[in-house]
Formats: C-alpha cells, sequence, structure tokens
C-alpha cells in the first residue's frame, strides 16, 4: 500500500530551469560571456551548481577556481530563484488528489535549505507538504539514502510504503537503496544521453497524469 509520495525538488515537482538558467547567464555576462539558451542549460538544471558550472564555464568541482565560481553562482541565484518557478503541467491537481485520498507527499532534494524553503513559499507548498528534506540536512545527500530515510522517519512511514519520484539517476539509487518503490520523471531534466531505463526503476512516468493513474 502506498501510504507516502515523495518527490525530487527540480524537475520532478517545479520547473525551476528558468531561473537556474536565469543566473547563470548573469554569472556568464559578468565574466564577459554571452548568454547561452535556456534549451542548452535545462539538461543541466537537475544537476545543481555542479552540473550549471560544467555548462556555462566547463569547470569541474576538482578546478581550483571552482568554489568561488561556485559561491559567486549561489549568490546570484539566491537573488533570483522566486522569479518564476512554474508547478509542471498537472502537478497541483496531482497532489490534491494524494491528500484527498490521504496519501501522504513530501519533497527531498539536494538543493540546499536557504534556497528550497523560500522556492516552495513562493509557490504556496511548504506548508502543504508533510515533509521537506534538503541536501544539507544530512551529511550525505543523494545518492546516498540519507534524505529518503529521514523524510520517512520525520512522516512516521516505513520506507516499503512509499515511492520516490525523481528525474536523474541520483533518485532512482537514492529511492532503491532506501527500500522505496521508484518512478522516473521523464518529463523532467533528462539529458540525451541518459538512459533512465538502465536506472532500475520501478516505473517511468511521460507527465503527471502517469503518476495519478499509477501511484493513486
Amino acid at each position: 500500500m502506498t501510504r507516502m509520495v515523495l518527490f525530487d525538488l527540480d524537475g520532478t515537482l517545479v520547473d525551476t530551469a528558468h531561473d537556474l538558467g536565469y543566473a547563470l547567464n548573469l554569472q556568464r555576462e559578468k565574466h564577459g560571456l554571452a548568454h547561452l539558451p535556456h534549451e542548452v542549460i535545462r539538461p543541466y538544471a537537475s544537476h545543481g551548481s555542479k552540473g550549471l558550472l560544467s555548462v556555462g564555464f566547463n569547470l569541474k568541482p576538482e578546478d581550483a577556481s571552482f568554489q568561488a565560481m561556485r559561491d559567486e553562482y549561489l549568490a546570484l541565484y539566491d537573488q533570483v530563484l522566486t522569479r518564476a518557478p512554474t508547478l509542471f503541467e498537472g502537478v497541483d491537481e496531482l497532489l490534491w488528489k494524494l491528500e484527498n485520498k490521504g496519501i501522504l507527499w513530501g519533497v527531498v532534494t539536494n538543493k540546499p535549505r536557504r534556497f528550497t524553503v523560500p522556492l516552495l513559499e513562493s509557490i504556496n507548498l511548504m506548508q502543504r507538504a508533510t515533509c521537506v528534506v534538503c541536501g544539507d540536512d544530512v551529511k550525505e545527500p543523494k545518492p546516498d539514502p540519507a534524505s529518503l530515510l529521514l523524510a520517512c522517519q520525520q512522516a512516521k512511514v516505513q520506507p516499503q510504503d512509499c515511492w520516490y519520484v525523481g528525474d536523474a539517476e541520483r533518485d532512482i539509487q537514492a529511492g532503491n537503496a532506501a527500500g522505496m518503490k521508484t518512478a522516473v520523471a521523464l518529463y523532467g531534466y533528462l539529458d540525451v544521453a541518459d538512459r533512465p531505463e538502465e536506472w532500475g526503476a520501478n516505473e517511468f512516468m511521460r507527465n503527471t497524469l502517469d503518476i495519478v493513474n499509477t501511484l493513486v
């Protein structure tokens, strides 16, 4: 029996790619570089600052300038993160259906809490969620299962009674490691090089209607 559905945030529950990309282009502009098109940035939006700095500046975490550039990017994103976040089509209906059936739902994201809370508050989801676990709430974020297990503890629900829905391989790895059923949000920020069929998920969701039909 499904007692709770947990969602990744960026690329699964909320479309934040425009704001993430806007901050990246502000940073590129600051360094004398031209803006990148949205369609170039979008596939990297689920991979946090690491992915965005990779596509924006060809930087890797081991590079000497990475930390300073990451701090600069996050400061810029902090200014624009509530500019235009949008629920993916059908998400609001999905959440209401879960609530009406007595199924709990929550958010488990690698996004730091300093960004997650104001973002969710700006779209009126913070108070509705049973639990919100962020990347800095645990020692090891996804693909480690710690954040998902913490969400279960907070909601007093067993992992085997939960689904985790995400759009990145680390989401499925974390959900499987936590003992949950897992689903890939194919409408999210997948790159053409991604092979979601190889990630070991239980289900593949083309849209939120698929989630309703499968989980509710």
